[in-house]
């Protein structure tokens, strides 16, 4: 009789675990199964990218993304089910699934990278613009210890985004992208374009977005930062290459108002002898509000803008241009739009039709967004650019309130029809879809010129399209300097590896006569020596013109500062190049927080006022004011430059390098903090040991000389290799092979130099050239100049060499 019973318990006991076992579908790429009510697919994308999909049991979720466009790859994966837990594993990367609460988890080599919330999706019924869906909602939980980086762009001057809450709606200094990264080794993209909730807290992280038919993310997996942005770009898009003229010195202003005056502005830096590549104009070019982005030079003071160009073109500059996404009601494009409902209604900039300040609200503008995420309304973008301006040979654009500006935003505006929906379902894709247009029409058109797309807003995928995000219209004071830092490395972690700021900042609301005011004057120099080491280096703003000359002449401190910089730009140009081949090769950064290259380094992970710019070299940009008092003994308490005492800044070197001042040649170990004078004409910059770079010649412009002699300096104590790239300067010949790469290797231990021989070929490579080699101590190879004296001068005509020292 026992045994009877015993045998009864064990049946019934299959009977309730065969009762809870689920069952699982495997896919070509994944597996699809139900977790109570909620339909659940995994996918990989790669060994360590997967793709994670949740929605309500009986209803379907299809979607094309706007910013994925990698499909999913046929990885080799098996999957085991234990009891209750689902096992994928790549290899690369363990996915657990629960399949009684959904919750899913991600290890690898055994340690635990990042888990859901039990029960922590959440869908709730919401109706958009009359159409039945979901508010959506997945929570994680990270380590206490942890921290993540990425997010977009913010000016709060916070390096980890640890315990933030952010409202994600695109703004003109505030650009967000639903994508994290931790110090661990992982990433999550959250993929919707609705106005989004990020928040985290110790014991919850979660991404709630406003509209969703399901939970869409992916997770990807790397031993670093850099493998986990290659993750995010294999995803959503390789970064191009950029023009070599790209990366010398831009001069802007609110704005040109005449071509004369566009001209005089390139005129003066030749006759200064002050390098300069690009001029931009800004707005209104094409007349009054009601022309409003008009794409065409309606306004008096451009009567001949062919010559504009050509003159420009002439004294070896380029020109980019603004454009908007909105029109005005007397353009071309606002009728040819209008006509297929291919226009918002919502308010936008400007909302006046009276251009004198203030404005006059019972003159409205009339000025319209139009709907970007319409192909038939991006055909007709680009047919009036490229009549108005691409023709005439304007080298690239400045895509301006490319968020776009919704000016006191009522609930309504967010059930506006666009062509993929409601306004409020595609929201933050808008700077994709208007940049990825104007980049996509212009490929089509010639692979002659490369892109290049200054942008004031960005989302996940933008970089494919040559987009160069800047920070928007800031507020010059010295915490807004400091906050670009975070913002610009921030930036960088979101997967976008192109960033740059206004110099000296759009507004000058806190400064009385600025270019005579000795605070704003150091502001703006500490704000060009910032920018020397951003992807872009520009000068902007309004209400005072921003060009070296306005800051004095040769002599004057302000005026020398500004000019050493600039020249020191285009020093590092060999340098830049070179690393921004590698960030389209290889999927690198330019700008790199610590915690990209000294991951180990606990002191290294919330640093917000440093960075490694390119492989070699850590910036401290000065931001806080040192040269500059109230003269008390004049009644009206005047300011006055007091440069009598020479201030310094205390820097942290990280652990894992010894480090070398680059002004004087002085060896530092890592893992300290070491004070640092800093004289107006000065920024702490150190050189990693092992680091090998290239010095370019003294230059106007950026092509005005060819690399056929360059310095090359080395920094021993441990081994290191840089590649040196080169090619056209322009054109896509690159893709299919047209360049060259040579590799210099520097062995520590034997003290050996090898330059291996040269890779690729392209039209009009140098053959014979001589590298100049300086191995930098206390003194010795050191600063802006070139060196006098050489340790070895190599003549190389492209077959392998070594070098003893």
């Amino acid at each position: 009789m026992k045994y009877l019973q015993v045998s009864l318990s064990i049946t019934l006991l299959f009977i309730c675990l065969a009762g809870r076992a689920q069952t699982y579908e495997r896919t070509v790429s994944g597996i699809k199964t139900k977790v109570n009510t909620i339909m659940v697919e995994l996918e990989f994308y790669g060994p360590s990218t997967i793709r994670v999909v949740k929605y309500p049991e009986g209803k379907v979720f299809s979607k094309e993304s706007l910013s994925v466009i990698q499909s999913p790859e046929k990885v080799k994966f098996s999957v085991q089910q234990q009891d209750d837990l689902l096992m994928l594993d790549s290899r690369e990367v363990k996915v657990y699934l629960n399949l009684i609460n959904g919750q899913i988890s991600f290890k690898n080599k055994g340690k635990t990278l990042l888990s859901e919330n039990e029960n922590g999706a959440s869908f709730v019924d919401f109706v958009d613009a009359g159409s039945k869906t979901y508010s959506i909602t997945q929570s994680f939980v990270l380590d206490p210890e942890e921290f993540i980086y990425g997010l977009g762009q913010q000016q709060e001057g916070l390096m980890s985004k640890r315990g933030v809450e952010l409202t994600m709606i695109q703004g003109n200094t505030e650009d967000y992208i639903p994508f994290f990264i931790s110090n661990k080794g992982y990433g999550v993209f959250w993929d919707n374009y609705s106005p989004t909730t990020f928040k985290d807290t110790p014991s919850n992280t979660y991404f709630k977005s406003d509209v969703g038919d399901g939970i869409d993310y992916y997770f990807m997996a790397g031993g670093n930062a850099d493998d986990v942005i290659t993750c995010m770009r294999n995803l959503t898009g390789q970064a191009p290459m950029y023009p070599l003229w790209t990366f010398g010195f831009w001069q802007s202003r609110e704005r040109y108002k005449s071509q004369d005056e566009l001209v005089g502005v390139v005129k003066k830096f030749r006759e200064l002898g002050v390098p300069l590549d690009g001029i931009i104009q800004d707005w209104q070019y094409w007349g009054n509000n009601y022309q409003w982005n008009a794409m065409d030079f309606v306004n008096p003071g451009f009567q001949q803008p062919q010559k504009m160009v050509n003159d420009v073109h002439e004294l070896n500059a380029h020109m980019i241009i603004s454009i908007w996404n909105s029109f005005g009601p007397m353009t071309k494009q606002y009728k040819e739009l209008d006509s297929i409902n291919a226009l918002f209604s919502f308010e936008t900039w400007p909302s006046s039709g009276y251009e004198a300040w203030p404005p006059r609200m019972d003159y409205p503008s009339g000025v319209r967004v139009y709907d970007a995420y319409n192909p038939k309304a991006r055909n007709i973008y680009w047919k009036y650019l490229d009549k108005g301006l691409f023709s005439l040979g304007i080298d690239g654009w400045w895509i301006d309130s490319s968020e776009p500006d919704h000016l006191n935003p009522q609930p309504e505006d967010f059930d506006t029809e666009t062509y993929l929906g409601s306004f409020r379902k595609v929201r933050n894709a808008f700077p994709l879809m208007t940049v990825g247009g104007v980049a996509e029409h212009q490929l089509a058109e010639t692979k002659d010129k490369r892109l290049f797309i200054l942008t004031r807003s960005a989302f996940a995928g933008q970089q494919r399209y040559g987009a160069n995000l800047w920070s928007g219209d800031v507020v010059a004071s010295w915490e807004a300097l400091r906050n670009q830092i975070s913002a610009g490395l921030n930036v960088s972690l979101s997967g976008l590896p192109y960033w740059n700021s206004d110099i000296g900042g759009f507004f000058l609301w806190d400064f009385n006569n600025p270019l005579n005011n000795p605070d704003y004057r150091e502001l703006h120099v500490r704000w060009i020596e910032f920018g020397t080491f951003c992807p872009m280096m520009r000068s902007h703003g309004e209400g005072y013109p921003r060009e070296i000359y306005q800051f004095g002449e040769k002599g004057n401190p302000t005026y020398d500062a500004i000019e050493k910089y600039i020249n020191l730009r285009y020093s590092l140009l060999p340098y830049i190049y070179s690393t921004s081949w590698d960030v389209t090769t290889n999927h690198s950064s330019m700008m790199r927080a610590l915690m990209m290259d000294f991951a180990s380094d606990k002191n290294a992970l919330d640093i917000d006022d440093e960075f490694m710019f390119g492989p070699s070299l850590l910036i401290n940009p000065v931001t806080e004011a040192m040269y500059w008092k109230n003269k008390s003994e004049d009644k009206n308490m005047g300011m006055v430059e007091d440069f009598s005492v020479v201030k310094a800044k205390e820097v942290y070197l990280p652990e894992g390098s010894d480090w070398f001042d680059f002004w004087t040649g002085e060896k530092f170990n890592g893992g300290q903090n070491v004070k640092k004078e800093v004289p107006l004409d000065i920024i702490p910059i150190y050189v990693k040991e092992g680091s090998i770079l290239p010095w370019g010649p003294e230059v106007q412009f950026a092509t005005e000389k060819s690399w056929d002699t360059l310095e090359i300096r080395i920094y021993e104590g441990a081994d290191g290799q840089f590649t040196l790239y080169e090619d056209e300067n322009d054109n896509y010949n690159y893709e299919s092979g047209k360049y060259s790469t040579i590799s210099f290797k520097w062995n520590d231990n034997k003290k050996m130099l090898t330059i291996d021989s040269r890779k690729g070929y392209f039209p009009g490579m140098i053959s014979n050239r001589k590298f100049n080699v300086k191995f930098v101590s206390e003194n010795k190879g050191t600063g802006i100049g070139l060196s006098k004296e050489y340790d070895l001068v190599i003549n190389y005509s492209g077959k392998k060499m070594s070098f003893k020292k």
